[in-house]
């Protein structure tokens, strides 16, 4: 394994991020497809021994399950001080907004939960799931501000918002002397690369640290003709980012086979290969042992500037999809695909 720098931060992190969100009682959230808890910590102790230190999980992920696995793998497995742990919380609900609950309370009662489904007293990095129209943004920083005074969390990191919110949010901060964005977990892959319009180049510039998600978009960069899993059949969500332009992104995906073929190596590493040459720590998912080994390969893996060129050349441009379809104020008040599920939160 390989380990780099957060962006500005002084968080070492492995090369490989493991995303929990395939982690997680089935039967409670969004995805059916998730796996239980004794699969969940046998692939997170397979990538600690790996070298894997990052974890990224979410509260809205499976009722917040996601996390408890996760708290207990780490504790089981793992010192605290050699593991760097992400979460996210969700913007305020229409209930809250009525009842008069501020973005400050909001974002201690849900780090408050997170951390007790965690079994932990701090996160190393707690992310803006996704923005929140309904609430000033000056109360977003000042609670996240806070969090981080209180030792909560050590940093601060935001998801799926465009460049110039990203920026607006880093220059309210510094001006009020809050705490900063150090991280940024968008949509990218392969086969959706609209990051590289204007968050790129932005993150290069500040020293932001691009941390993906849908690094294998949902495995479909992944798989050969013809496999399948139990996530692509039942992925609903998934299918309704990637089913619309599949037959253009085929030729990508045919393209990632092709080299994988070629090499002898599975398509896991080509696709994040790729990846790791535009991103320090990708997000990458896991529901089968075999899946964070092929991620942890993709750090050694060097591709060729040629055949970097030749899997990205057949790229046409794409609608925004999922979350960030929704990121507008007119979906503000619509349902997101994340909730805090059937959690008590209350402070």
């Amino acid at each position: 394994m390989k380990y780099t720098q957060l962006g500005s931060s002084d968080l070492t992190v492995s090369r490989i991020c493991m995303g929990c969100m395939g982690f997680g009682d089935a039967h409670h959230g969004q995805h059916t497809w998730t796996i239980d808890e004794e699969h969940s910590r046998e692939i997170m102790k397979r990538g600690l021994d790996l070298g894997v230190n990052f974890f990224d999980t979410a509260i809205g992920y499976q009722s917040g399950t996601s996390e408890q696995y996760l708290g207990r793998a780490l504790r089981d497995f793992a010192r605290r001080d050699e593991v760097v742990v992400a979460t996210k919380f969700l913007p305020r609900t229409n209930q809250e907004i009525e009842a008069g609950v501020s973005g400050q309370e909001h974002i201690r009662r849900l780090l408050e939960k997170s951390l007790q489904n965690l079994g932990m007293d701090h996160v190393d990095l707690y992310i803006y799931h996704m923005w929140d129209y309904q609430t000033p943004l000056y109360d977003i920083l000042d609670g996240l501000n806070q969090m981080v005074k209180e030792g909560k969390t050590r940093y601060i990191g935001i998801s799926n918002c465009f460049a110039w919110q990203l920026c607006k949010a880093n220059a309210l901060a510094e001006k009020e002397g809050f705490a900063k964005f150090v991280s940024v977990q968008g949509h990218y892959n392969l086969i959706f690369r609209e990051e590289e319009r204007e968050m790129a180049p932005f993150c290069r510039e500040e020293n932001i640290a691009m941390t993906p998600y849908s690094s294998l978009a949902g495995g479909r960069l992944s798989k050969h003709p013809g496999e399948t899993s139990k996530r692509l059949e039942e992925d609903s969500y998934a299918k309704f980012k990637y089913d619309a332009t599949a037959q253009k992104d085929q030729v990508i995906i045919d393209r990632v086979a092709e080299i994988a073929d070629r090499r002898g190596i599975s398509m896991t590493e080509v696709s994040l290969a790729w990846l790791l040459t535009k991103v320090p720590a990708p997000v990458v998912g896991a529901t089968k042992v075999r899946h964070i080994e092929g991620a942890v390969k993709a750090v050694d893996l060097k591709l060729t500037p040629e055949e970097c060129a030749y899997l990205e050349e057949p790229y046409v441009p794409h609608k925004l999809v999922g979350v960030m379809a929704q990121n507008t104020p007119a979906a503000a008040k619509e349902q997101h695909v994340w909730s805090t599920g059937n959690q008590p939160v209350v402070s």
